[in-house]
């Protein structure tokens, strides 16, 4: 199974599925990536603060695959903001790994009360210009801390992961990341622990009709927008059903019958209060 990609505004290609890692710890990570590349996985998502990067590493090498075959996203957060903190975070994060790079490094959390993005952002510049983060990106970031990037630093980020489903559907973030060419990457997909989203009503009827389980036409909705999605999963049945959502498609009614489960412009998770 060959994922479809997305190109970066740096021209690298992304999956638009890959594997979502927290809370697994290294030796589950380890297995479940091994579990994921044999089904057809090469996008792995990771952060410092999930304390599994060392576990991602070895399972990408136990695949015998060459490293080059996947793509990586780590994340570092308020601990490696400002004074260039960023490049010691990411050297560690390399060496947990046992890699020379990263294919994408995003800045965990704005923390805007600290006003430390835009200088870690300078920094993630450098360690995107010395080819130890192949792209560099957001992760949790409102329009207006995207604006101040744009305003103030000379790299557009490639990504902004945000809190993504049809709860929780962030339409202002993923309007200017169009317009901007930022790539909107989805974290919590499914609607996180309880996953609501998939005991709505509205679910259970699409995926009864067009026969497919609840988090199947969930992750169709994402891709389908040009969304990347990185739903977590240590089993491997469930990492090949959320694999299998590229071979049928939602119609506008699905789409606009999904649309009515959104609660709003300002749901979810607010990370001017939020974030670590």
């Amino acid at each position: 199974m060959t994922v479809p990609t997305i190109t970066l505004n740096t021209g690298a290609e992304i999956p638009q599925l890959g594997l979502g890692t927290w809370p697994l710890d290294d030796a589950q990570v380890a297995d479940a990536v091994e579990a994921a590349a044999s089904l057809g996985y090469r996008h792995i998502d990771t952060a410092t603060r999930y304390g599994n990067e060392a576990g991602v590493g070895e399972g990408i090498r136990r695949t015998g695959i060459p490293r080059e075959q996947f793509f990586v996203t780590t994340k570092l957060d308020g601990e490696f903001q400002g004074d260039d903190k960023a490049i010691g975070g990411l050297e560690a994060a390399l060496d947990r790994m046992g890699f020379d790079y990263v294919d994408l490094l995003l800045m965990h959390w704005p923390l805007p009360g600290r006003d430390l993005y835009v200088d870690t952002w300078r920094t993630f510049e450098k360690l995107h210009a010395d080819g130890r983060a192949r792209a560099i990106g957001v992760s949790n970031f409102r329009v207006e801390h995207l604006e101040r990037l744009l305003a103030e630093t000379d790299v557009v980020p490639a990504v902004n992961q945000i809190q993504l489903n049809p709860h929780v559907t962030r339409p202002a973030q993923r309007e200017y990341g169009e317009a901007h060419g930022i790539v909107t990457e989805s974290w919590s997909p499914l609607g996180g622990d309880g996953a609501g989203v998939l005991r709505e009503p509205v679910v259970a009827q699409l995926a009864e009709r067009v026969g497919r389980t609840p988090a199947q036409v969930v992750l169709r909705w994402h891709v389908q927008q040009g969304l990347v999605v990185i739903p977590k999963s240590a089993n491997p049945d469930r990492m090949r059903d959320n694999l299998a959502i590229f071979d049928f498609a939602l119609s506008a009614e699905d789409m606009d019958a999904l649309a009515t489960l959104s609660q709003g412009p300002d749901a979810g998770v607010d990370s001017n209060v939020s974030g670590h």
